[in-house]
């Protein structure tokens, strides 16, 4: 069937009404050019049958063929280089595919593993102590191939270093030990603490699972294979080892753990965090940002009394570090909560089974 549109000034414009019916323009305009020049209709090739095609019985073999025993699991490509090998053609590869496609067989044929989903770690913290977050890097010697491990403890709330180790080792009785004595450090109560980690070997060994269910801390692991569900740990060590004294390469483990203990001294009591609207980690985590925010404002205050006219937007106001900190947060449409409630985030607890915080 021809259609055809007869453009005029006092109706519809062509690419309006081309839209309204559906019709590709390009199509509309070369249809009516051929009108105008008694030129025939193109007829389509889609239903009109193919010389070169394979008859209705060649066609039945190939599918035969591929549906047999020895090469019903086999990609066609496969099936193609052994027929050859077995003096046979059948037909080729591409129109192999093509028939099973046309029955929706085509694809991957092999048994394949079911896709995994792993629950997504949601963790909440509106105050000191609440969720550690911890993981390990490497640090390279000055010999090629060589490297030290280090390992630190975050808390998520205030960015504060609770502990931190530099090894030669990386395994699960050194992790033991690093959160042993954190949690006695910080006199943490059974309960209390959620501790969040990627899946690497130390994190996921029975005896370090185990060492955390008898202290009574809520173990939260990163999804396999997502590299952004620890981000407050990887963006610690993105500031480490971005520093402009960072040696790049350390002579020995003494000179490791020197240059690390003058780092998480300055990180923690010198490093003004952009995350925690310019406080200290440790202003933070002793809640000592309190007296330093009145003191920064009194600051304010007497310069803004000064020069008024170099503030147009006002009194400038010291913001106070975020109320709360989350990894992977529940937005407000998949929780129907305010940004003031205190949700409860789901973690996963050592043994895989969901407990709220």
């Amino acid at each position: 069937m021809n259609i055809v549109i007869e453009h005029r000034p006092d109706r519809l414009p062509m690419s309006v009404a081309c839209q309204a019916l559906g019709l590709n323009r390009s199509s509309v305009y070369e249809r009516r050019r051929r009108a105008a020049d008694n030129e025939p209709p193109r007829r389509s090739r889609k239903g009109s049958n193919q010389p070169r095609a394979l008859s209705v019985q060649e066609r039945e073999q190939v599918i035969e063929t591929l549906h047999s025993e020895p090469y019903r699991d086999q990609p066609p490509a496969e099936v193609y280089q052994r027929l050859l090998e077995q003096n046979s053609y059948l037909c080729s590869v591409s129109t192999m595919h093509r028939l099973l496609h046309e029955q929706g067989g085509n694809g991957e044929r092999r048994s394949q593993r079911p896709a995994q989903h792993s629950a997504i770690p949601r963790l909440l913290a509106f105050g000191p102590n609440e969720v550690w977050s911890w993981d390990i890097t490497k640090l390279a010697l000055v010999h090629r191939g060589v490297y030290l491990s280090l390992y630190v403890v975050l808390d998520l709330f205030s960015r504060f270093v609770v502990a931190w180790m530099v090894s030669k080792k990386e395994n699960s009785a050194l992790s033991k030990q690093l959160m042993n004595e954190a949690t006695a450090r910080y006199a943490i109560a059974p309960g209390q603490l959620t501790l969040h980690q990627d899946r690497g070997s130390p994190m996921t060994a029975h005896g370090y699972l185990e060492n955390m269910m008898e202290l009574d801390v809520t173990c939260s692991h990163s999804r396999p294979r997502v590299s952004n569900d620890n981000p407050f740990s990887e963006s610690q060590f993105k500031t480490q080892k971005y520093q402009p004294d960072y040696p790049g390469r350390f002579d020995s483990v003494a000179h490791a753990r020197r240059w690390c203990e003058d780092y998480f001294r300055w990180y923690n009591f010198e490093h003004h965090h952009s995350g925690l609207s310019g406080f200290t980690p440790e202003q933070v985590f002793t809640g000592r940002y309190q007296a330093v925010a009145e003191q920064k404002q009194r600051v304010l205050h007497a310069r803004y009394e000064q020069n008024p006219e170099r503030f147009v937007r006002g009194l400038p106001v010291v913001k106070p570090p975020p109320r709360f900190v989350a990894i992977n947060p529940i937005t407000l449409k998949e929780d129907g909560a305010t940004a003031t409630d205190r949700v409860n985030f789901p973690t996963i607890t050592a043994a895989g089974y969901v407990s709220g915080k």
